[in-house]
């Protein structure tokens, strides 16, 4: 039997606060509610005055403020300031095994441990343990890279997905964790809902984990000897960002004359993730929708129906639109104002078999090549604003967006779980932003923390 380490597993040194707070301590992934500076605002408020994740963080939704380099420069500040105050209680060489349950009453398992980047490849095609399952855009790294470059801490929002029908390694090693008591339990902020930790440290513990790694992974192995362990389900491009900053780093390591001990112990090698069961009935794949600004709207609407070979037709309302979009592998929603200043709302049929967005994508990424500016006008202020398309989390938040003026919102059908593994497997990552695990309350929270630089 293999040891966990030559699957690219290895046991974290786990930092947490003396005393949690989750309501004020935990914040949602920084990549989640791009839009709405309302969420984070509310964010703020709730952590003020107190020790916060959110304050080791930067939400997507200041990454192109004018501000960003003094929001990381605090960022870091706070980071060094929390490691050397009374913030953390001493680092716990563990694993941690949580529960989360949702606002949306479904709890889902995870075990937060972390992985070595050695062992992870975004690149299509891949052959390594950890593969990405979507597009990498590789313009998204640098911006990410300016934030864990130095970063004294790191906090992870990545998840991995395993492909476990017996649920060995979440489910299996948590039924033995919860004999002990929690490290920590406790409600979440803004709609989050609860969440309980249990440590993972003890000889028994680790060989559960390491036989049922084993196991997974003698399942999960091709005939030309590559086992294709985990699938990144959230947080790729920070994954991503993660190894180009370890590759990075590594080479001025060796530059400097570095042991390959030196390497293999390097905390910049490693990456804090949670890993979940692909099969956890409480871990649902949500598509995640689109919206795009400043475009003809009836034109894209024409061209994609045109493409996909479709039919289009009006409906009364948003709940209809979001209906039918959900009862169908092959249908699409857009919701936008026309030019009379009228609320629509208009179905798109297709008899697709494929995975919709691998379909859908590559027909509005075509059409945005050639879109023109559109003329915007605000208040008295008019001027020439080129097409911008953001991928958004969460069916309300699509339909909110396709409410204003110059937008079109675009809803996706849902995404199926079968043949993930083999999919990727096979055809190598799908679409950028092809899809969400959950809906946006539902994404992971910042709690555990770890040295880094």
């Amino acid at each position: 039997m293999k040891n966990i380490e030559e699957f690219g597993i290895r046991i974290p040194e786990i930092l947490l606060p003396k005393k949690i707070d989750l309501a004020s301590w935990s914040v949602i992934a920084c990549d989640q509610y791009t839009q709405d500076l309302e969420y984070w605002k509310k964010a703020e408020k709730n952590a003020e005055g107190k020790p916060s994740t959110l304050n080791l963080i930067l939400p997507e939704v200041y990454l192109n403020s004018p501000d960003k380099a003094d929001r990381i420069k605090k960022i870091r500040s706070t980071m060094t300031e929390y490691l050397n105050s009374d913030v953390f209680a001493p680092a716990k060489k563990a694993m941690v095994y949580i529960e989360r349950t949702t606002a949306f009453g479904r709890t889902r398992k995870g075990l937060v441990t972390q992985i070595d980047l050695e062992t992870y490849e975004w690149k299509p095609f891949s052959k390594a343990n950890i593969r990405a399952t979507e597009a990498t855009i590789v313009e998204r790294i640098p911006p990410r890279m300016e934030i864990r470059k130095g970063a004294p801490l790191e906090l992870p929002h990545i998840m991995l997905l395993v492909d476990d029908k017996e649920d060995l390694l979440v489910g299996g090693t948590g039924s033995i964790a919860k004999e002990n008591q929690p490290l920590y339990q406790g409600q979440l902020m803004n709609n989050g809902g609860s969440i309980t930790g249990w440590e993972i440290s003890s000889e028994a513990q680790i060989k559960a984990v390491t036989e049922a790694v084993n196991k997974i992974a003698a399942d999960n192995t091709d005939a030309d000897g590559s086992t294709f362990l985990f699938a990144v389900g959230d947080g790729n491009h920070s994954l991503a960002t993660a190894k180009a900053v370890w590759d990075e780093h590594k080479k001025e390591l060796i530059e400097n004359g570095a042991t390959e001990d030196e390497l293999k112990n390097n905390p910049v090698r490693y990456a804090l993730i949670e890993i979940v069961n692909i099969y956890d009935s409480g871990l649902t794949f949500e598509p995640i929708h689109r919206v795009i600004f400043n475009i003809d709207n009836k034109a894209l609407i024409e061209t994609l129906s045109k493409k996909l070979e479709g039919t289009t037709k009006e409906v009364s309302s948003k709940d209809e639109l979001e209906k039918s979009v959900k009862n169908s592998w092959a249908n699409f929603g857009f919701d936008f104002i026309d030019e009379n200043g009228n609320q629509k709302y208009v179905l798109l049929e297709t008899k697709i078999k494929e995975l919709a967005v691998a379909r859908l994508q590559p027909e509005i990424d075509e059409f945005l090549k050639s879109a023109p500016a559109s003329h915007v006008c605000k208040g008295d202020v008019c001027s020439m604003v080129k097409p911008e398309i953001d991928y958004i989390h969460g069916t309300e938040e699509v339909l909110a967006l396709g409410t204003k003026e110059n937008s079109l919102g675009i809803l996706l059908p849902p995404i199926a779980k079968d043949s993930f593994f083999e999919t990727i497997n096979g055809r190598g990552p799908l679409p950028r932003k092809s899809f969400s695990m959950g809906e946006a309350d539902e994404k992971r929270f910042y709690l555990e923390c770890r040295k880094l630089f």
